[in-house]
């Protein structure tokens, strides 16, 4: 399985596939309200946050990109995820067969700018795999630390719609 998950690196980070041992620190980030607030906005337990570790690994089986476990290389320490899905949203407008773009960080990494550093090497990865084809992400409109690394990294808005009840802006590359 690992074979399928290529491992990029950055000056400061590793993305790599997942890990079981990285289930227990995957899961404590989704019991912190300052994660999960603006994703969602409920905690996930171990079971689902297993699931959604799961759903990241199968991606890369079933479409060849998913992705990544973030890996802080100074200390090994898994700090975010961060990669491509289709998740087959029932969403307007369709995302479906687009790449989407998404991460996520630990808290007490935020504002170092490893964010930025993981996804602008998951997009130089993906720019090499999609292009032409366009990527998209979807993000809370009241995450602005989100809506600015997008904006950095070169997403622009193209719709500002609902998903599951809650307001979202559907940005595209």
């Amino acid at each position: 399985m690992t074979d399928l998950i290529p491992v990029l690196e950055t000056e400061r980070l590793r993305l790599r596939g997942h890990h079981l041992s990285d289930l227990a620190p995957f899961t404590a980030l989704w019991t912190k309200p300052d994660f999960y607030r603006f994703l969602g906005g409920q905690p996930l337990g171990e079971e689902d946050a297993w699931t959604k570790m799961l759903r990241h690994t199968a991606l890369w089986v079933l479409l060849g990109y998913g992705y990544w476990a973030v890996e802080e290389k100074a200390t090994g320490e898994f700090v975010g995820a961060v990669g491509f899905g289709d998740w087959q949203r029932a969403i307007e407008p369709s995302l479906k067969g687009i790449p989407e773009a998404g991460w996520i960080m630990a808290p007490h990494v935020q504002g170092r700018g490893y964010g930025t550093e993981a996804v602008q090497a998951a997009l130089a990865w993906g720019d090499d795999r999609f292009h032409p084809r366009r990527t998209v992400c979807i993000i809370d409109p009241g995450n602005a630390p989100s809506l600015a690394l997008a904006h950095r990294v070169g997403y622009r808005e193209m719709a500002l719609t609902e998903y599951k009840g809650k307001p979202i802006v559907v940005l595209a590359r």
